[in-house]
């Protein structure tokens, strides 16, 4: 008989730790290769999936307080990454999107990751994948929702 559903749990919560510590270092050291802080490397992230977004957007998806966001696309213009441009829909609005010389500066490092990550996933069936994939889901979306909880107490 395998492990108790207990052990299981216990087993999933440290493996979960260690998964988010080796992200977190991984981020880390991303950031410093290319002069930002592991907050600037992924709010580049979410504009590169996303496309450009207002600050308001960017508080939604990052978790973080409207003063905190602001600074943040402060310094990320400053270091040439993003830019503030006018919504082509609504002139009142701006959004932020990243500079196209941006991916070209990321993706020699992303790349040796990817392609290892591409061998992991051929190891697994479609619908372990599936699997995996809805836990990712769901786990990012409590995971925004611990984030956001936290700085509103700010």
């Amino acid at each position: 008989m395998g492990p108790s559903r207990e052990e299981l749990l216990a087993e999933l919560g440290e493996a979960g730790r260690v998964h988010s510590n080796a992200a977190v270092m991984y981020h880390a050291a991303i950031s410093a290769r290319i002069g930002l802080s592991t907050v600037e490397e992924k709010t580049l992230d979410l504009l590169q999936r996303s496309g450009a977004l207002s600050a308001g957007e960017l508080g939604e998806l990052t978790g973080l307080a409207p003063a905190s966001v602001s600074g943040l696309i402060d310094r990320l213009e400053r270091k040439g990454f993003a830019r503030r441009v006018k919504d082509p829909q609504d002139g009142r609005r701006v959004n932020v999107e990243i500079d196209p010389a941006t991916n070209a500066r990321f993706a020699p490092l992303f790349a040796p990751f990817a392609a290892q990550l591409a061998d992991l996933y051929a190891e697994y069936s479609d619908v372990e994948l599936a699997v995996i994939l809805d836990f990712l889901h769901r786990s990012a979306r409590i995971q925004r929702e611990a984030t956001r909880a936290l700085t509103e107490q700010e």
